[in-house]
């Protein structure tokens, strides 16, 4: 089954950064087969929200509150999922999931529903 790890949380000062990094494990990529992976978080007290999604031919959407902050990426082969955070803000604090779908993205309506398989999350703590 797939398992998804995140990394790369901590606590960092307003205006700092930190990288993201979510383990992937399960899922054999060819070029035929569709995915989709994002970035989501839960703020305390929050309802979880969607932050950045990457299509596999590399397609990339972010909610507007992080456009021009956040960067989504994977390696090459993969296996990797990460999520640069540069000016980071206090309201950047919450949990931060991983997600993956086993199909295409639904690029201008995406939500949690979309997505099957989850991370156990990595607190980011902006103060």
């Amino acid at each position: 089954d797939v398992q998804l790890v995140e990394s790369g949380g901590g606590s960092v000062q307003p205006g700092g950064s930190l990288r993201l990094s979510c383990a992937q494990s399960g899922y054999s990529y060819s070029t035929e087969r569709r995915y989709c992976m994002g970035w989501f978080r839960q703020a305390p007290g929050k309802e979880r929200e969607g932050v950045a999604i990457v299509d596999s031919d590399g397609t990339t959407r972010y909610i507007d509150s992080v456009k021009g902050r956040f960067t989504i990426s994977q390696d090459s082969a993969k296996a990797w999922l990460y999520l640069r955070m540069d000016s980071l803000a206090l309201e950047d604090t919450g949990m931060y999931y991983c997600a993956m779908s086993p199909l295409e993205c639904y690029l201008d309506s995406w939500s949690e529903d979309d997505f099957k398989y989850w991370g156990q999350g990595t607190q980011v703590t902006v103060s």
